[in-house]
């Protein structure tokens, strides 16, 4: 079975008929086409100068071995922490990162049960 591309590119060459502003219309798709590649090119030059960057900070590697930090998020949290000195341990960035497990109760229990789901001795 074709595939539906060269389906397509064999009936392009099968046809014919020429309309008027074919040639316009080729240039106009040509040009949009190509929009999305060079977007990425223009990309590429401030995206290769922000890792720089992330790579010269004192925190890069202790953000880069974090699970799920990519180049963008540590990039996000530098800007938002700045130097990083208001966390002593990388336990503590990690936790602002949202990355370390944190208990949120209060320890007290509910109706007899404990949190665990245990029943409390009377």
């Amino acid at each position: 079975m074709p595939r539906p591309c060269a389906q397509i590119v064999t009936a392009l060459a099968g046809q014919t008929r020429t309309i008027p502003a074919t040639a316009k219309f080729g240039r106009v798709i040509a040009e949009v086409a190509a929009q999305p590649r060079d977007v990425r090119a223009e990309r590429a030059e401030p995206a290769k100068e922000l890792e720089a960057r992330l790579e010269a900070h004192p925190l890069a590697s202790l953000l880069s071995s974090m699970p799920g930090i990519g180049l963008r998020t540590a990039t996000k949290i530098l800007t938002t922490i700045g130097a990083g000195s208001a966390f002593p341990t990388a336990a503590h960035l990690a936790a602002y990162a949202g990355l370390a497990p944190v208990t949120r109760c209060s320890g007290s229990s509910i109706r007899g049960q404990s949190l665990r789901g245990e029943a409390t001795r009377p």
